[in-house]
């Protein structure tokens, strides 16, 4: 499995470190390409790649080219690459770049459209994918280990998930980042200090996730288990409910969703 990689930004180096620590890859048998020499340079220092100095030179002779880029930068690198993916099969993780898009700027009809989250970073991440008729049986195999290494991936039948994937695990960190920060906040207001009431924040939120996870039980019961009848966590939870908690995080995540298809609809 020889990849090719078009950005060599967070996520980009994300996916490199992930695959190597996954051992599926060999050093030698990754190749970058960045617009910016630093980032080149700090990748091959870092983990051994190999440099290339255009993205055409990236995904020469490669089984998977990963675009990593800006979504602005796409076309610029499409460009240079012109047609010569050849059997390669293309996986995107830009954010509003088409199915259609991808295979019509890279001449191929083997693309792999993906929705990381920066979790991903530390191997924690959830990446929704989906991919066209020409991605075959093996490819998609390869796909869901070079997606999988950064943490959980999941396959959608049809591209319109993936904006629906946007507005809720692409964009859905930075709620979470939201909700430690007011949590702290929080106890700071009532007194605790500041590097307290992160700790405990932060542990609660993980700690919850994670107990979530193990038991696999509906967050429902989990809630009821910890809510006594008259207690503290009741009048807490009502005061959510009185601040609609709960319409608030459904219209977040609607307008991520909403936002999405709109930029994908306006690089058409």
């Amino acid at each position: 499995m020889n990849i090719g990689l078009i950005g060599g930004g967070a996520m980009g180096e994300a996916i490199v470190s992930a695959v190597l620590k996954a051992e599926l890859v060999s050093p030698a048998q990754i190749k970058v390409f960045d617009v910016s020499a630093e980032r080149v340079h700090h990748l091959s220092a870092s983990y051994n790649i190999e440099k290339t100095e255009s993205p055409d030179q990236a995904v020469d002779s490669v089984d998977f080219a990963i675009f990593a880029v800006k979504p602005q930068d796409f076309a610029a690198a499409a460009d240079a690459i012109g047609g010569k993916l050849k059997g390669a099969t293309a996986i995107s993780i830009m954010a509003g770049v088409t199915l259609e898009q991808l295979t019509s700027a890279l001449r191929s009809e083997s693309v792999v459209r993906s929705m990381p989250n920066t979790p991903a970073q530390i191997g924690a991440g959830m990446t929704v994918w989906t991919a066209t008729a020409g991605v075959g049986e093996d490819a998609r195999a390869s796909v869901r280990q070079i997606l999988g290494a950064m943490g959980k991936e999941a396959y959608v039948p049809e591209e319109k998930y993936l904006d629906m994937a946007t507005g809720l695990s692409g964009s859905g960190p930075a709620y979470v980042f939201l909700f430690i920060e007011a949590l702290t906040d929080a106890g700071v207001h009532i007194g605790l200090s500041r590097d307290l009431a992160s700790t405990m924040a932060l542990q609660t939120v993980l700690g919850s996730a994670k107990y979530a996870e193990e038991t696999g039980r509906h967050p429902a019961e989990l809630r009821n288990q910890v809510t006594s009848p008259g207690g503290t966590t009741a009048e807490a939870l009502r005061a959510f409910e009185d601040g609609s908690f709960r319409a608030d995080v459904l219209s977040a995540v609607i307008a991520a969703y909403e936002k999405s298809k709109a930029l994908g609809e306006s690089g058409k």
